[in-house]
């Protein structure tokens, strides 16, 4: 069963996969004026059950197309409450339909702007400029225009399926101003540019508008599906298949290499990250600094010999490969804070081609890896399976090869090419996988961007890594992507702060809870 479920709640589409979907769905037999209907008809109902924010009334912006007819219809559902509607097109009406609409709306008695509005107009405005597959930038006065209404009156506009002026697949502006939304109300499915996070200060709080979508219109689509993933998704999250008798070397034994004299505290937070996991044998390879004060904080860590570092405060972080038995291991982390040492990975790291386990590499680790010319090609000679989790900076360094595009398109690309799973950082991180299935965190907290917290990631990625390992699970992008869920669900629901040591305490019980 994949996780989560390719579902509409999940489903992240491109602006030329729904305009196939929706051809499909026409074709069926449904009129185009049907769908329009119900469209508008549930803009309305979402707008309804908020009737603080109509009390002003509701100014349509009406584009030329098919979402200005969304517009209207909804302005028509808003007038049949009792709600006082204007609107405002300031583009010819392209579309017979829309004529109609607009038509129909003036019978009735709405008022029409005729000027420019005012963008101090307390009335709550609904963008059905543009909607989906917008590929030029605004006209000059709309922009500007749109531009005034955010400084005179924030958070009064809503979008209608994607903002006036955003790419709805890279959620990028496509000139030099843009709708801003506090809220953005997409049809069927959810669009990919409105979760980048480029448009995460753009198309406000997104919300899926269901015309009713038929369940069999998702399997006409050929690629891997794109899912976005949050917090409701922890109640059916993949855990670990372990043995109601399984002992601790049957949970996952991780080894784990981090720290260094110049980043101490990035080997407490990620050794906080692997315990957190659950992982049933945690062995440790750590600065000498760091070593001895280990039995204080974490007893249950297993110590291997202490490790030296450099002139420059870095880790020489090579002799704790050559002296551990990696066949007796699930998984191994290398990373966080080690600091930089140039011209060491191919030497240090060549036990690690031929271990079998789960090689998770973090922060200076794929750093230094960049350091070596097309740094990259060295995953293609691993035997095991590999995630890495770099921050975009490292992903750039790492990936050169892979610089144009959306940040999902180029971690697709970098998962295609070196054959790993990559999660790349953002406020919505994505995850993707070799295979071509991708996943996207959604609904993260911001508090999640701080010091320290992606040395708790990776300490969780090498725990739970171990532990499917361990137990035979698979340790793909779906994987990879409940632990970024796990990561960020804790940093939100924890309530004692939004440092990296109180999240690693909510962390601890939130997987607690998530395996019971």
């Amino acid at each position: 069963m994949p996780w989560p479920a390719v579902d509409a709640d999940h489903l992240l589409v491109r602006s030329d996969q729904m305009l196939e979907l929706e051809q499909q769905w026409l074709a069926s037999g449904l009129p185009v004026a049907a769908l329009m209907e119900t469209v508008g008809q549930r803009m309305a109902e979402w707008c309804l059950q908020r009737p603080a924010r109509l009390a002003q009334g509701v100014l349509v912006l009406v584009g030329p197309g098919h979402n200005g007819g969304d517009g209207l219809v909804l302005g028509r559902k808003l007038l049949e409450r009792g709600i006082t509607v204007r609107v405002w097109a300031p583009l010819p009406l392209r579309q017979s339909l829309t004529r109609d609409h607009w038509r129909h709306l003036l019978w009735l008695g709405v008022s029409v702007q005729e000027s420019e509005p005012d963008p101090a107009d307390p009335a709550l405005w609904i963008d059905a400029l543009f909607g989906l597959g917008q590929t030029r930038p605004l006209p000059d006065p709309v922009a500007h225009l749109l531009q005034q209404r955010q400084l005179c009156a924030p958070g009064q506009l809503i979008s209608l399926d994607c903002p006036a002026g955003l790419d709805s697949d890279s959620g990028a502006s496509l000139g030099a101003a843009v709708a801003v939304a506090s809220d953005t109300l997409t049809v069927a499915f959810i669009k990919q540019g409105l979760v980048q996070d480029a448009a995460l200060p753009l198309a406000g709080t997104v919300h899926r508008i269901d015309p009713g979508v038929p369940p069999g219109l998702m399997a006409s689509l050929v690629s891997p599906p794109v899912l976005q993933v949050g917090g409701r998704d922890l109640e059916t999250l993949p855990v670990p298949a372990e043995s109601s008798t399984a002992m601790k070397y049957e949970r996952g034994r991780l080894l784990l290499i981090a720290g260094s004299d110049a980043y101490r505290g990035a080997a407490h937070l990620a050794l906080r990250g692997a315990l957190a996991s659950g992982a049933g044998s945690v062995r440790a390879a750590l600065p000498r600094a760091v070593d001895q004060q280990l039995w204080q904080w974490a007893p249950e860590v297993i110590s291997e010999p202490a490790l030296e570092s450099d002139g420059h405060g870095s880790l020489l972080w090579g002799p704790a490969l050559e002296r551990s038995d990696l066949n007796r291991l699930d998984a191994v982390l290398v990373g966080p804070g080690l600091g930089s040492v140039e011209g060491v990975w191919r030497g240090w790291a060549e036990p690690l081609l031929a271990f079998p386990g789960l090689l998770v590499l973090d922060a200076d680790a794929l750093n230094q890896l960049s350091g070596e010319v097309e740094g990259w090609r060295w995953f293609l000679k691993r035997r095991g399976p590999t995630w890495i989790t770099p921050h975009p900076q490292e992903f750039a360094r790492l990936f050169p090869c892979c610089d144009q595009g959306t940040p999902l398109e180029r971690a697709v690309a970098a998962a295609e090419r070196s054959g790993v799973v990559v999660l790349r950082k953002g406020a919505h991180s994505v995850i993707a996988d070799p295979s071509g299935s991708v996943h996207q965190l959604v609904g993260t907290d911001r508090q999640v961007a701080r010091t320290g917290l992606g040395d708790l990631l990776a300490g969780l990625a090498g725990g739970w890594g171990a532990r499917l390992q361990a137990a035979a699970g698979p340790v793909d992008g779906a994987a990879l992507a409940a632990v970024g869920l796990m990561h960020a669900q804790a940093a939100g629901r924890c309530s004692r702060g939004s440092g990296a040591l109180v999240i690693a305490d909510e962390l601890a019980q939130l997987v607690r809870s998530v395996t019971k």
